[in-house]
């Protein structure tokens, strides 16, 4: 009786092996020992093709930056826009997966392919009329933001009847509160990222 053959073990096959395990036990359940169980091999064998645990993470938090797809604006598109655009596509991609803001955040390198976007994005706004400084600045400053927003939204926070006898003590916001003020959501969301695009300089 024959065998199962398995896929070939690749660079590939280890990202997209590590984001379902990802999206089924949460960061601290990524192990290079279990990703080579799920694959049906050995740890060594791994290692031909990520060398330690962070570069499989950062390859992870490559992914899902790509997957929220880079790139500079389109035709005729405003920067402030796309800008905005950019910055809801990246927290969609953020979202779709278990502790991607974590992931993300923590990653030390990136990859070829998305350098190469960035350098397209970046390109495209001095294009616009920014320099190159503020270019960057204004990536960077969405990025960060939405990092920062999603590493909330995914957080582990307590019931809200936990926190009530402590909002009773704050009556301002807790009217704040009742009138839509949730920390979380897509109107809190909006408001913010709107507020940072539009106090940008060119």
């Amino acid at each position: 009786m024959s065998e199962t053959k398995r896929p070939p073990l690749s660079r590939d096959a280890l990202i997209e092996t590590a984001l379902r395990l990802l999206d089924e036990v949460g960061l601290e359940g990524v192990t290079v020992r279990r990703l080579a169980g799920e694959l049906g091999v050995q740890s060594p064998a791994l290692y031909w093709h990520i060398r330690t645990k962070q570069e499989l993470l950062d390859g992870i938090a490559d992914a899902i930056i790509l997957a929220a797809g880079m790139g500079p604006p389109g035709d005729g598109e405003a920067w402030k826009d796309w800008l905005a655009r950019r910055a809801r596509a990246y927290r969609r991609s953020l979202l779709a997966h278990r502790d991607g803001a974590r992931i993300v955040a923590t990653a030390t390198r990136l990859g070829t392919e998305t350098l190469k976007l960035l350098e397209q994005e970046l390109s495209a706004l001095v294009a616009h009329g920014l320099t190159p400084l503020s270019a960057l600045r204004a990536i960077t400053a969405c990025t960060q933001y939405v990092n920062g927003f999603v590493l909330q939204e995914q957080a582990a926070r307590p019931p809200a009847d936990d926190l009530l006898p402590l909002l009773e003590q704050a009556p301002t916001l807790l009217k704040a509160i009742g009138e839509g003020g949730a920390a979380h959501g897509e109107e809190t969301f909006e408001h913010g990222l709107r507020a940072l695009i539009n106090g940008l300089d060119t």
